[in-house]
């Protein structure tokens, strides 16, 4: 692979991002702005009604975080010119036709200048409606995907999936392209447009129920996900429908260039625009925040299980190096997994040191003003250790509550309500995260691994352009970097 100046390239472009107040997508604006102040446009696609809510959105959404701090003290009073000259914020929706974008004179102009269509907007909740997340993550890619034909300078477009749309096989993941109708589990007859009228059909129904309110529509629609994807292998519905967005994409694009990067978690910035920059909170994260507070005193998962885990910024920049590389490769359809788990793996045991380590160092002060003491938790390995924890610890006591609220004539029935609320919340969250916690599958990175290698040997951007997971020592990382980071912006 052969690569020139990555700055270079990026010098006098038109970019279309989507999704451009997502978490990777600010990152992604801010290190262009920052590394290529001669960009000639950026395109930010913000789902808003309105060009003036558009920018309202952003700016408080974006250019208001301290994330932007480093570029703003690099502009000084300048900021505020240099922002309005280089970046347009579109008012629109990528679930709809041409991204639902109403101003057909800036509609012509973006076809016509338009050079990269980076797509990066979708829902990442596990538990997503499935009407949101088929509108969204599947037939949304495919509405970027039909606008991106009619830019007639593209260069290429950049799709951000996820590692995980390979389920959870155990083994080495490839970097390979899934094709249409195909399934995890050999299921056949998966097709997109089907799914679609599945949805249509079940919203029906469901309203039609004479007690049907926006709580149980929700619920129905949340139960229908998790239904189809594992009828076809996948255990959730944001990675089902991120698979057949890649499908979609794969069939569909012709002679287009097309890159789709498949990050894993995506933590907190390693270094730029400076270490440790988060914006929600990820798996792991809920995790060691309930912990700091004594919230949590036992961990699910297999201690020697690999959990794959990148910086935001390394993410953002193989994006970076991957548009520099493919852009007007005709007929390319190269897929990336960025991560750590084959270059840099890190187990979950020693995330669970760094976080005994560090609130034992910084406790956590409580409400009343004193240090929450953390001690070693209660590491269950296995589903069935949980199940006996959840039966000794939550379920006997809900059945004795239940027999109490017999004999009282329902008094406590406020409080078996909310016990038993409770522990069904549970158990739904620990069958969405099961297959990551206690995960024996490995992202193949060789294709990465090659585009790391034309970056090293371009010049001197490697150092600019960084995204080898083998340069991070996880520890100090996790210790000084991730959870201080998660705690001052997240912590609430």
């Amino acid at each position: 692979m052969k690569l020139g100046s990555i700055v270079d390239f990026l010098e006098s472009k038109v970019i279309l991002i989507t999704g451009a107040t997502g978490f990777l997508a600010k990152i992604f604006v801010e290190k262009i702005l920052r590394v290529q102040p001669n960009v000639k446009k950026l395109y930010l696609l913000v789902r808003a009604p309105d060009a003036k809510s558009a920018v309202q959105r952003f700016n408080t959404e974006a250019v208001g975080k301290d994330l932007f701090k480093v570029l703003k003290e690099k502009h000084g009073t300048n900021f505020e010119n240099f922002l309005s000259e280089k970046v347009t914020m579109v008012a629109g929706d990528i679930t709809f036709e041409d991204l639902g974008i109403q101003d057909s004179s800036l509609k012509a102009e973006m076809c016509r200048d338009i050079d990269v269509v980076v797509n990066v907007a979708a829902t990442t909740n596990f538990d997503e409606r499935y009407d949101v997340a088929l509108a969204l993550n599947t037939f949304g890619a495919k509405n970027v995907l039909n606008f991106t034909k009619k830019c007639v300078n593209l260069k290429l477009l950049l799709h951000v999936s996820t590692a995980y749309v390979s389920g959870e096989k155990p083994g080495l993941m490839l970097e390979t392209p899934y094709n249409l109708g195909e399934s995890l589990n050999g299921t056949i007859g998966l097709d997109i447009d089907e799914e679609r009228k599945i949805v249509e059909d079940k919203l029906k129904e469901v309203k039609s129920y004479k007690n049907a309110d926006e709580k149980s529509i929700k619920l129905a629609m949340k139960d229908l996900g998790m239904q189809r994807a594992n009828h076809y292998g996948w255990p959730n519905t944001y990675v089902f429908t991120k698979a057949l967005a890649e499908m979609l994409i794969g069939h569909l694009k012709g002679d287009m260039p097309v890159v789709i990067l498949r990050p894993s978690i995506v933590t907190s910035t390693y270094k730029e625009p400076f270490p440790g920059w988060v914006e929600g909170i990820r798996t792991i994260d809920s995790l060691a925040l309930g912990y700091g507070k004594g919230k949590i005193t036992c961990f699910l998962g297999n201690p020697e299980a690999v959990y794959d885990v990148v910086p935001a910024d390394m993410v953002v920049n193989a994006m970076i190096a991957a548009m520099a590389a493919h852009a007007n490769e005709s007929c390319s359809g190269t897929i990336y997994h960025v991560g750590s788990s084959v270059s840099n793996p890190v187990k979950f045991t020693r995330i669970q040191r760094c976080g005994y380590q560090y609130f034992t160092e910084h406790p956590w002060i409580d409400k009343n003003g004193n240090p929450v003491i953390v001690g070693e938790v209660t590491v269950l390995n296995s589903m069935d250790s949980f199940y006996r924890y959840i039966t000794l610890r939550y379920l006997f006591p809900l059945k004795v509550l239940a027999f109490v609220n017999l004999i009282f004539c329902q008094a406590l029935g406020a409080t078996y309500k909310n016990l038993k609320r409770k522990i069904n919340f549970v158990l739904r969250l620990v069958d969405l995260y099961k297959p990551y916690l206690f995960t024996k599958s490995f992202y193949d990175d060789l294709n990465t691994e090659k585009l790391r290698v034309a970056v090293r040997e371009s010049g001197d951007e490697e150092n600019i352009f960084y995204f080898d997971p083998r340069v991070i020592n996880w520890e100090d990382y996790f210790l000084h970097v991730h959870i201080p980071g998660v705690r001052q912006r997240e912590f609430k």
